[in-house]
């Protein structure tokens, strides 16, 4: 069994910030990378941003000067840093890990950003 939880979601003001942490455990051989995506109601889930075993980061154009992706991947932990928060910001943020072609999902973690 593998599992990821998340933590840090809430309730902010527009403009504000949170940090969200996830970390992996359970039956995981190796972790090759991390991310984070978000599901609107009503919308699909989308990439937010990611992180590989080698540092390697990728972020949304929407989230970009805003979220900063981090983690050590060695320990299966990835953050978070959300600033600048905005309304269409809010939506259950869910992690995941890749692992040789297996992919593990976290239950969620809800943010929102009012205005």
């Amino acid at each position: 069994q593998v599992q990821l939880v998340e933590s840090g979601g809430g309730l902010v003001q527009a403009g504000g910030s949170l940090r969200l942490s996830c970390t992996a455990s359970g039956s995981i051989v190796r972790i090759t990378a991390m991310g984070w995506y978000r599901q609107a109601p009503g919308k699909q889930r989308e990439l937010v941003a990611t992180i590989t075993s080698g540092g390697s980061t990728n972020y949304a154009n929407s989230v970009k000067g805003r979220f900063t992706i981090s983690g050590d991947i060695a320990k299966n932990t990835v953050y978070l840093q959300m600033n600048s928060l905005k309304p269409e910001d809010t939506a259950v943020y869910y992690c995941n890990a890749d692992s040789y072609g297996m992919r593990y999902w976290g239950k969620g973690t809800l943010v929102t950003a009012s205005s």
